[in-house]
């Protein structure tokens, strides 16, 4: 394990040089490195995950302390997937930071590499996110500084950290919704498999008496031992299905519901819950309690596991049959969290050079979407190597552009209210009345109060070809903080109550939508965003070369409606939007 300290025979690490000069280290930066040996290994001479969680835990709790001043706990872990295995002999690096504070928590982002000191060459393993909280001192609740980015990096993280936030605080509604919906069926239980296993021979149980060591330097237990425990029950479930060693793929949310002191006897219980083709998932608590007293629930999770064969490929798996009443509900849940599973994966790994750019939007997979629409334009705001091209009537355009992409950025000042400006601008259907290329915009759904789909038409941006149509996702956001932006954030999906017909040509839009910023209580700062997708290079090429000054009359005519309608508008409480 590396330390904070410096010796006089080791060099500083360089700081970093930030675009205006100035010298920058992040203060909250924990790095630890260990060599894999033997006893950190599983029966495959592989790092066990359980180890890992446990370094992966301590590194983020230090980074967290850092930034509090105080002692910190582990409130949850999101989703992990771990893309490689650790031999014996290689080193993890492990490399973790505060994203940012919030009144009493913060999120750490956690990322785990690995070494071969032989080749040199390294690899990334995971990258995780961790929810910690400041525990309350002799004075009270502990109140977190703010935490300032510096970094375009930081500022990406920081920006989409209040995203992760909210879907941490809906993932139990999602999954609610899922499984009231219809999405999964349920007759699909009632079939019988063929040689399939009971799932009550996977059953396992196991106490756990915590003893000093199993503290952290809080007398709490550890959570990255909790979460070691954790691993070992479900593995040991996950064997018995398959009669073979299995490999832990992918963890669902650790979420800690209370806390463990030095002296309970933590019970922890796993059960395959679901088995498909190549995967099976395993669900696993821990309960703790002091002699005499009834059980509490500390800790939950759904681990993953695949089995590889020689060639490292997935085996397929024994089915499982489920147990009565609460296994049926626990397969059925297991269902819904691989479709979302399967749903976040495609819509967040799906490659920005791929055809089609648009995602196909249903109820199951609409919190994901959502947040991918947000965090794609809070990505985009958060560049900084846009280019000038010019500035006319108050309205500046910048443009940037990177592989195969041209993007373009709008700015202009309006003399009005941030939350009236965000209201007007909310409201696509009006957006004709200041835009010219919204012909018509029609609102298909209404999915929640603040996710919309709109059906807009626009003209071709080649000469005598058909209307455009597009079918747009529009997701908006009022800010987390004081110092946050309001979100108002655009993206194609398909509809199959509105697929392409002969009328239009089906047009894509990747990232596009507006930031708006309170730079004082009368003055709002308004920036549009676009990455641009072919279809519209046309259009966008000739205003960025200054051949046309299209985009300068379109937010002329922008702040004009703005001014025009800000005595009327007033805004809407948070429950209408």
């Amino acid at each position: 394990m590396t330390s904070g300290f410096q010796d006089s025979a080791v060099p500083e690490e360089p700081l970093l040089i930030l675009e205006y000069g100035e010298a920058y280290r992040n203060l909250t930066e924990v790095k630890m490195s260990h060599v894999v040996l033997p006893c950190h290994a599983n029966h495959c001479n592989e790092l066990s995950i359980g180890q890992l969680l446990k370094w992966m835990d301590t590194t983020a709790c230090l980074a967290a302390e850092k930034h509090a001043g105080s002692p910190c706990i582990t409130a949850s872990v999101d989703d992990i997937h771990f893309e490689h295995t650790i031999s014996v002999g290689q080193v993890v690096n492990i490399i973790t930071k505060v994203n940012r504070a919030f009144n009493s928590s913060m999120e750490v982002g956690i990322l785990v590499s690995c070494e071969d000191l032989y080749s040199g060459s390294t690899w990334r393993v995971c990258k995780a996110f961790a929810t910690f909280v400041a525990r309350p001192t002799d004075s009270g609740k502990v109140q977190l500084k703010p935490l300032v980015p510096r970094t375009q990096e930081e500022q990406m993280e920081y920006s989409i950290a209040a995203e992760r936030r909210r879907m941490r605080l809906v993932h139990a509604d999602n999954m609610k919704d899922l499984l009231s919906n219809g999405a999964i069926r349920r007759d699909s239980i009632c079939q019988e498999f063929k040689d399939s296993v009971p799932a009550e021979k996977t059953r396992v149980e196991s106490v756990e008496l915590v003893l000093p060591p199993h503290a952290n330097h809080q007398g709490n237990t550890f959570g990255g031992q909790i979460m070691a425990w954790m691993e070992n029950v479900a593995t040991i479930a996950a064997s018995r299905l398959c009669n073979a060693h299995p490999t832990l793929r992918t963890i669902d949310m650790f979420h800690f519901r209370g806390p463990s002191q030095v002296g309970d006897r933590l019970v922890l219980k796993a059960i395959v819950n679901n088995s498909f083709k190549n995967s099976m998932e395993v669900g696993v608590c821990a309960e703790a309690y002091q002699c005499g007293e009834p059980q509490r629930h500390i800790n939950s999770a759904f681990m993953n596991f695949v089995v590889l064969d020689g060639d490292g490929q997935p085996r397929v798996l024994p089915r499982i049959k489920p147990e009565p009443v609460n296994g049926k509900r626990r397969y059925l849940e297991a269902n819904a969290r691989k479709k979302i599973r399967l749903d976040r994966k495609y819509i967040f790994s799906c490659s920005q050079t791929e055809v089609p750019l648009s995602v196909p939007w249903d109820p199951s997979n609409r919190v994901y979407l959502s947040l991918n629409n947000v965090s794609a334009l809070k990505i985009l705001a958060a560049k900084r190597d846009w280019v000038l091209q010019y500035e006319r009537n108050k309205v500046t355009l910048y443009a940037l552009e990177e592989d195969q992409f041209l993007s373009f950025k709008v700015e202009m000042m309006v003399e009005m209210v941030a939350e009236k400006v965000f209201v007007l601008l909310s409201d696509l259907s009006r957006r004709h009345e200041w835009d010219q290329h919204y012909q018509k915009c029609d609102l298909i759904c209404q999915v929640d109060e603040d996710d919309m789909i709109y059906h807009v038409v626009t003209p071709s941006v080649v000469k005598d070809s058909k209307f455009q149509d597009f079918v747009l996702l529009a997701s908006r956001r009022r800010p987390c903080d004081k110092g946050d932006p309001y979100v108002i954030a655009l993206r194609s999906v398909t509809l199959p109550t509105h697929s392409a017909t002969k009328d239009y040509t089906r047009g894509e839009v990747l990232s596009a939508g507006f930031t708006i910023w309170e730079e004082s209580d009368t003055v709002t700062k308004v920036s549009y965003y676009n990455q641009a997708t072919p279809g519209v290079l046309p259009y966008i090429s000739r205003d960025i070369a200054g051949l046309s000054s299209s985009f300068c009359t379109t937010f002329t005519s922008c702040r004009k409606f703005l001014e025009e309608n800000n005595k009327d508008s007033t805004p809407a409480p948070a429950s209408e939007l």
